[in-house]
């Protein structure tokens, strides 16, 4: 992993994977929705989705109120209100939770609604347990059979004091560098960093590979080309073309296990993306303090 000196994921641990390395590997997805037609739409709403090996993200964009509800829902699932102008009120058996700008919300397995107002953009994180919302994915059709390098997927441990409707703001300071916020729960972690101005340092870039798991980018403003690099074989029919992807937002890149990759910044304005993981990530959360809510969701003790 390449990271700059004075970045902390310089002291992340190396992979202590002893098993065999790879000979196949899968592609990269890349879902724009400013391409598509939205699944759903309404006067006040539009909504698109993409799907990982074990997520699928619902990105919307609102103006007006919409109410977002699941039934015998298998497994917690996140909504993000990714901008100022908006407000949610969750409802769950018993319980009640109202939140205002920018949150992150977690919501528990059963029955429950999400009623949501106002003007911006809200995304929803569910797991492919979910197969309703798994189906909606303009990307379905990719994982019709299990992409490679990728474990079955296991949630983690329960939260302490069982599961309930919880809120976290996303307007805290983050981490100093990287400028991380990062939240988990038993099937996601985020890191919602804040949007930055202007192009990334092509000098300072940090590409990284992870050995087993997918990596979410949501683009959310501006524009970004993933740079994707997969390792050569013995078996040079399974070699893959460098990816020097240029999305713009709104989108979703996958990006596989184990290809070196690194996401660049290139709008002279604003840019704005960040990362999803599903399950949550081990390494992030083996670093003491930088998930903020870790006393909420303990991590596996083999962790």
């Amino acid at each position: 992993m390449a990271y700059d000196n004075s970045d902390l994921r310089s002291t992340l641990p190396s992979s202590t994977a002893t098993a065999t390395a790879p000979e196949r590997f899968s592609g990269s997805e890349h879902v724009r929705f400013r391409d598509l037609p939205p699944v759903e739409k309404t006067d006040e709403i539009s909504t698109w989705y993409a799907r990982g090996q074990n997520f699928v993200v619902g990105y919307s964009e609102l103006d007006g109120t919409a109410t977002f509800t699941r039934t015998a829902q298998p497994d917690e699932y996140v909504v993000l209100l990714a901008d100022d102008g908006l407000g949610a009120t969750v409802r769950a058996p018993g319980e009640e939770v109202s939140v205002t700008g920018r949150t992150m919300l977690v919501v528990p397995p059963g029955d429950s609604s999400v009623t949501v107002t106002g003007q911006g953009r809200v995304l929803r994180l569910l797991t492919t347990r979910s197969d309703d919302v798994a189906a909606l994915a303009a990307n379905a059709d990719s994982y019709a059979e299990p992409h490679e390098n990728i474990p079955p997927f296991r949630p983690w441990p329960d939260p302490v004091g069982g599961y309930r409707v919880r809120s976290y703001d996303l307007t805290v300071p983050p981490l100093a560098n990287p400028p991380f916020r990062l939240y988990r729960c038993t099937t996601f972690m985020v890191n919602f960093i804040d949007p930055k101005q202007g192009p990334r340092d092509p000098s300072k870039l940090s590409p990284h590979k992870h050995d087993d798991f997918e990596q979410c980018s949501i683009v959310l403003a501006g524009e970004y080309v993933h740079h994707i690099r997969w390792p050569w074989t013995t078996n040079r029919a399974n070699w893959r073309e460098d990816e020097h992807e240029r999305v713009l937002a709104p989108a979703v890149t996958v990006i596989p296990p184990p290809s070196l990759h690194t996401s660049e910044a290139v709008d002279p304005e604003t840019n704005h993306l960040i990362d999803v993981f599903c399950p949550p990530r081990a390494d992030f959360s083996a670093m003491e303090g930088w998930v903020f809510n870790a006393d909420d969701y303990p991590a596996p003790e083999s962790r």
